[in-house]
C-alpha cells in the first residue's frame, strides 16, 4: 500500500507551513501538496478605516518585511489622492528600502537558508541552523549579527523605527534626515557594503561550488517570471514598469494599475494561499511539471531574469558573471540564494548612492493631500517578490475595498511544484532520511516565502481539516470542512 509522508513544521523560514508527500505502491512519489496553516484577514478588516490609516496598519502583517508592506501602502494612498511624493519624500522612502533589503537578505541568506549550505543538508538538526554556524564559524557568526544589527540602528535614525514603521506617508515622508544623521548612516552603510562583498566572494568560492549538482536537479521547475523594470530595463525595486516574462525569455511589460488585466487568482481547497497565474497569456492554470500553464515565479532569481541590467556597478559584473554561468532566464529553484546575494550587493550601493545624493537632507519630504473617492494601486519588489496594495475610498477617504497580492503568493504555484520534483527527484523505492527530506525543504527555503504575509480569508469561511491520529501515530479518520 501506499504511504504518507509529512514534514511538519517546516523549519527556517517566516510562518508556518507543512508539506505532505504520497507515495504510491512502489514507493515512489504521486503527489504533494505543501499546506499552509495560518491566516490573516487584513483584506477585511481594513476596510472602514481611513486611507492614510492604512500605512501603519498593515506594517503588522509581519515584522520581518513590514517596509515592503508600508512603502507600497503609501504609494498606493498616493495614487488614492493623486499626488507625486516631494522628490526628497521620495529618495528617503528608497533608501528605507534599500536599507531593510540589506537586513532582510542577511537574515534569510545567514540565518534561515545559510545552515543548509555551511553546515550540510544532512547535518543533525540540533546544529542545521545560525547557531551551529556561529560555533563552526565564529567570526563569520560576529560579522554577520553586527552587519544585520547595523540596518536595524540605521532604519531608527532615519525612520525613527526599524519595524513597523509610520513614517511613509501620502504625499512623501514625515521626517526630513539632518546632516548629522546623513553622515552617520552613511558610515554604516559604508561597512555594509564591505560586509556585501565579502558575502557573495566568500559564497561564491566556498559555498556554492560544493552543491552544483544539487543546483542543478533538485526543484528545477521551467516558468516564467515578473519583476519590477525602469524604462531602461534596468531593475528597481521600489518603482517603475511591471514584466511578466514567459519561459522562453520574451516579456510584457504594464503599468501596476493594470495588474488584473495580466494577473488572475485562483483558489484551491487544501491551502489559505491563493494561486495567482499569468492571465494575459491565455492558457490557463496548471502545475503539472510537464506541461505547466500560466505559471510565473518572483523573488530574487525572478528579478534578475526579468530586468536587462542593474544600475550599480558592483552588482552589474555579479549579474554578468552569473548569466554567462547560468544563462537567462535561468530556472535552477537553488539560485534564488545566489541571486539574494548579488541583492544584496545591489542595496548596499544603492544606499550609498542615495545617502550621497545631496537632496536626501531637504526640508521639503511631503506635498500635500485631500481627501477623494479614488482607487489607487502602489506596488514595490519585497524581498520576497512583486507586492500589489490595491484600495478603493469614498469621498471622505474611508476605505471601500482592499486587494493584496503579495510577493510569496506570487510563488505558491511554483512552491508546490519545486517540491513535487524535488522529490520525485530524491525519492525513489521508499528510501528516504532525514538529509533528504530537508533537501525537499530547501526548495521551499531558496524563495525566503513569508507565508503569514501571504494568507487570506477569502470568502468568510475557515477551511479547516483534523486528522485523527491513533497512538501508533497512523492517521484513524480525517475530518474536513
Amino acid at each position: 500500500m501506499g504511504k504518507t509522508l509529512t514534514i511538519a513544521p517546516v523549519s527556517r523560514l517566516e510562518g508556518h507551513a507543512k508539506v505532505t508527500i504520497e507515495l504510491d505502491d512502489d514507493g515512489n512519489v504521486a503527489d504533494t501538496f505543501v499546506n499552509i496553516v495560518e491566516l490573516r484577514g487584513f483584506e477585511k478588516f481594513c476596510i472602514g478605516r481611513p486611507v492614510e490609516e492604512l500605512p501603519r496598519i498593515v506594517t503588522s502583517i509581519c515584522g520581518v518585511c513590514p517596509w515592503s508592506h508600508h512603502l507600497a501602502s503609501a504609494k498606493a494612498c498616493d495614487a488614492v489622492y493623486g499626488v507625486e511624493p516631494a522628490p526628497a519624500g521620495r529618495k528617503l522612502r528608497e533608501l528605507c528600502n534599500a536599507i531593510a533589503y540589506t537586513e532582510e537578505h542577511i537574515l534569510h541568506f545567514f540565518f534561515l537558508a545559510g545552515a543548509d549550505f555551511v553546515m550540510g543538508p544532512g547535518a543533525d538538526h540540533k546544529v542545521r541552523n545560525v547557531i551551529g554556524i556561529a560555533q563552526a564559524a565564529p567570526e563569520i557568526g560576529k560579522r554577520v549579527v553586527r552587519n544585520r544589527h547595523l540596518g536595524s540602528r540605521m532604519l531608527n535614525i532615519v525612520s525613527g523605527k526599524s519595524i513597523h514603521p509610520v513614517t511613509a506617508v501620502p504625499g512623501g515622508f514625515s521626517k526630513p534626515l539632518t546632516e548629522h544623521e546623513r553622515e552617520t548612516v552613511l558610515k554604516m552603510a559604508e561597512e555594509v557594503l564591505e560586509f556585501s562583498k565579502w558575502a557573495i566572494a566568500w559564497a561564491k568560492s566556498d559555498i556554492f561550488p560544493k552543491y552544483l549538482d544539487a543546483v542543478k536537479t533538485v526543484g528545477v521547475i521551467k516558468t516564467g517570471y515578473m519583476g519590477t523594470v525602469r524604462a531602461d530595463g534596468s531593475m528597481d525595486l521600489y518603482d517603475g514598469k511591471i514584466r511578466l516574462m514567459k519561459p522562453d525569455g520574451t516579456y510584457e511589460d504594464f503599468s501596476d494599475k493594470d495588474y488584473a488585466d495580466h494577473i488572475e487568482e485562483k483558489v484551491l481547497p487544501w491551502s489559505y494561499l491563493k494561486f495567482p497565474y499569468a492571465k494575459k497569456w491565455g492558457e490557463g492554470f496548471s502545475m503539472d511539471l510537464d506541461s505547466p500553464k500560466g505559471i510565473y515565479r518572483t523573488n530574487t532569481l525572478a528579478r534578475m531574469n526579468a530586468c536587462d541590467r542593474l544600475s550599480t556597478p558592483l552588482a552589474q559584473k555579479e549579474l554578468e558573471a552569473f548569466r554567462e554561468a547560468f544563462g537567462r532566464p535561468c530556472h535552477l529553484t537553488l539560485l534564488y540564494n545566489w541571486a539574494r546575494l548579488i541583492e544584496l550587493l545591489y542595496n548596499a550601493e544603492y544606499a550609498v548612492q542615495l545617502l550621497k545624493d545631496p537632496e536626501i537632507t531637504s526640508r521639503e519630504t511631503r506635498t500635500p493631500v485631500s481627501p477623494r473617492a479614488g482607487r489607487g494601486v502602489g506596488h514595490v519588489e519585497a524581498p520576497r517578490g512583486t507586492l500589489f496594495h490595491d484600495y478603493e475610498t469614498d469621498a471622505a477617504g474611508m476605505v471601500t475595498n482592499v486587494n493584496l497580492i503579495v510577493g510569496t503568493t506570487h510563488n505558491n504555484a511554483p512552491i508546490n511544484m519545486a517540491v513535487k520534483q524535488a522529490a520525485r527527484t530524491l525519492i525513489k523505492s521508499g528510501k528516504y532520511d532525514e538529509a533528504l527530506l530537508n533537501t525537499v525543504e530547501m526548495a521551499i527555503r531558496a524563495y525566503d516565502p513569508c507565508f503569514s504575509c501571504a494568507t487570506h480569508n477569502l470568502d468568510g469561511r475557515m477551511a479547516v481539516k483534523i486528522d485523527i491520529v491513533g497512538p501508533d501515530r497512523e492517521v484513524r479518520a480525517t475530518l474536513a470542512t
